[in-house]
């Protein structure tokens, strides 16, 4: 809304910008001048006991030699009352007199509509306030009493009762002079049948107001006292000042307790939050009858950045706070987060306070979870993964549950997030029937904390220990391939070879085969979209086995991905070796076939070449027994090569053409 020229001007000069501060301090007499309109006092703004918070009336300036705060009167009032600038135009407009202008004649006779529904409102408290004393609220009184609320909180709620009567608020309204449909208007009775009288909406109930933020009654909430009716709570219809979606009970002292640095905490009624209030804290509000909205939580987000939804500790409490996940999760943003707080089973906050006292609730508090963890305990909690499809379903889940989210920044962190919770899941063996809820390990704090894994049981089964033949040939498919991985930028670079390696695997053969369709397909994407792609062809438990596995983990171009140097020396280097080692078994295998009669000559030149690319590609490595034996003419060359060799050569020697000694 635009303001005409002057008028924040004339709404300056009217204000006293002493009286304004003074709703909210204490001045100290001995260091201020009244006179001059120099005034001190302690700061609003932070804890002291010294007045270090001056307000020079005639600039209408305040300023804090202590934390530096300063501004003018609307400043003020929006850094107190938690107020945008048109609200604190709004409320310093009524304290000066002014009438706030209307962008047209319409809106203006609106406005003027919503002041008389306002006031009639008002009335209706006032009568409401008065039945709570009558003898005809016993019950009521009685019930207030047997929830702790005392008299004082009764008054600063501004609690009432609405008698057992079809007509008493009608009645007192239209001996006031309030028109019958003024009251329609404002929700507050209902039309009667046939042409009978309009009847009040409240019947014997206990009666809690409900204002805005800038302090209107707009509406009620009412409990009944009989225990037979068939709405324990009723809140006032739809009206012109009402609508439930898009508003808090108890919205403005929470805000103002939230601009105090109180924690803004969402409760599930009206007790709850009266009684978080009466516990200290003071920047409780509840939804009015209704889940929680996409419009509370743009409500809630301009009160604070991060509110903590505090719901009752049964199935019933985690489904609502499952279902504000929903609603959340395409409107959350940086600055835009929730917390969530469960209460002990079967209690909500007003039950903790009563049992246990203030203190179990701000533990409940401190230990309010962020939105992923209740997002992965709803997907998780009671199941078992031990299926590939099991598996699946929980990754298609999570995934479908971040990808509402739309802010670009806060749903990568999300993505990265889940990546590291499943591979903590899924790397885990759980027993059949263990729960899984708890990823890695348990809960501490909101965060959770990975438990030590104990040494594997394949260890003993791996390929080096086993000694298979070929072992050494799949140890370095899987470094390469998971050099690859690590630094997808090089693929390139080496993809003719990679087409035309042999792997001794089937499935490494499929992982090569993914990684050069993935590295196709997210060309210039980067390595996450390369990732991401990856992925979705082989699983993150094939994935994950793969980057893990000990002979790999420890591969420098493996635990520093990214880097093209380490990435392209590995490659090179592995790609080399099984080459050669691939060459040398060649050249034997053929040689055996080519053995007639007396030995050949042009065989042993061809094993000696051979073996010379053997040592040529191995020569950067260190020698190490449980890799490469020594063979009599010094060349490293693999144990099951070195038998057929050993063979072969014994048969050239003897001039042999087969091991049996036959000519």
């Amino acid at each position: 809304m635009s303001l005409p020229p002057g008028f924040i001007d004339e709404l300056r000069n009217r204000l006293s910008m002493t009286q304004v501060v003074g709703r909210k301090v204490m001045w100290d007499t001995r260091k201020s001048n009244q006179a001059k309109g120099d005034m001190w006092a302690p700061c609003p703004f932070h804890q002291e006991k010294t007045a270090s918070f001056h307000v020079d009336d005639r600039k209408g300036f305040y300023n804090c030699f202590g934390c530096g705060a300063k501004g003018d009167v609307f400043k003020f009032v929006q850094e107190t009352e938690n107020a945008s600038f048109m609200e604190a135009v709004e409320i310093l407009a009524r304290e000066a007199g002014m009438q706030m202008p209307a962008r047209d004649p319409k809106a203006q006779e609106k406005a003027d509509r919503a002041t008389q529904l306002a006031d009639v409102m008002e009335e209706a408290v006032k009568f409401f306030r008065l039945q709570l004393r009558t003898g005809a609220a016993s019950a009521a009184r009685a019930y207030l009493d047997k929830r702790g609320m005392a008299a004082e909180t009764q008054g600063t709620f501004e609690i009432g009762y609405a008698p057992a009567g079809w007509q008493g608020l009608f009645d007192h309204l239209t001996a006031k002079g309030i028109a019958p449909q003024m009251m329609l208007d404002a929700g507050l009775v209902r039309e009667g049948k046939q042409g009978n009288r309009p009847y009040d909406v409240f019947r014997d109930r206990i009666i809690f107001p409900i204002r805005d933020p800038r302090g209107r009654c707009i509406a009620f909430g009412g409990r009944a006292m009989d225990p037979d009716d068939n709405a324990k709570y009723l809140n006032s219809p739809a009206t012109q000042l009402f609508d439930k979606s898009r508003t808090l009970y108890n919205h403005g002292p929470a805000r103002a307790a939230a601009g105090r640095g109180a924690p803004l905490i969402v409760a599930e009624g009206y007790m709850d939050v009266i009684a978080l209030s009466e516990a200290g804290f003071e920047g409780a509000v509840a939804p009015l009858g209704t889940a929680v909205t996409p419009q509370h939580l743009d409500l809630l987000w301009r009160i604070a950045p991060e509110p903590i939804i505090a719901l009752d500790g049964d199935t019933a409490g985690l489904r609502a706070a499952y279902k504000v996940i929903d609603i959340a999760l395409p409107l959350l943003a940086a600055g835009r987060a929730l917390r969530f707080a469960l209460m002990p089973d079967g209690m909500d906050p007003d039950d903790l306070i009563r049992a246990k006292g203030p203190e179990a609730v701000q533990g409940a508090l401190d230990a309010a979870a962020p939105l992923l963890s209740l997002l992965w305990r709803r997907e998780t909690e009671g199941r078992v993964f031990d299926s590939p499809e099991r598996k699946a379903a929980l990754d298609k889940s999570l995934r479908q549950a971040v990808s509402a989210i739309q802010d670009p920044v806060l749903k990568g962190h999300y993505e990265r997030e889940v990546k590291d919770l499943l591979w903590q899941l899924f790397r885990k063996r759980p027993e059949r029937g263990a729960s899984m809820n708890r990823p890695g390990g348990q809960k501490r704090g909101g965060a959770f904390k990975t438990q030590p894994i104990a040494p594997r049981a394949t260890t003993r089964a791996s390929l080096l220990a086993r000694g298979d033949e070929g072992a050494q040939d799949r140890l370095r498919e899987t470094v390469i391939l998971a050099t690859l991985i690590a630094t997808p930028q090089v693929i390139e670079e080496f993809e003719d070879r990679l087409e035309r390696l042999r792997f001794s695997e089937p499935s490494l053969a499929r992982t090569r085969d993914a990684i050069l369709r993935a590295a196709n397909a997210g060309a210039g994407q980067g390595a996450e979209a390369f990732r991401e792609t990856l992925m979705q062809n082989l699983g993150a438990e094939a994935l994950e086995n793969l980057l893990t596995a000990d002979h790999v983990a420890i591969v420098p171009a493996v635990r520093h991905p990214g880097n093209a140097e380490f990435a392209r020396l590995t490659l090179e280097e592995e790609l080399t070796k099984l080459d050669a080692h691939r060459g040398l078994a060649a050249e034997i295998a053929e040689a055996c076939e080519d053995l007639s009669g007396a030995a050949d000559e042009s065989v042993t030149w061809r094993l000696g070449q051979a073996s010379a690319a053997v040592l040529s590609a191995t020569r950067s490595q260190q020698g190490d027994s449980t890799e490469h034996d020594i063979a009599d003419n010094g060349l490293p060359i693999r144990r099951d090569e070195r038998g057929k060799l050993d063979d072969l050569l014994a048969r050239i020697s003897q001039g042999r053409s087969g091991p049996t000694g036959e000519k």
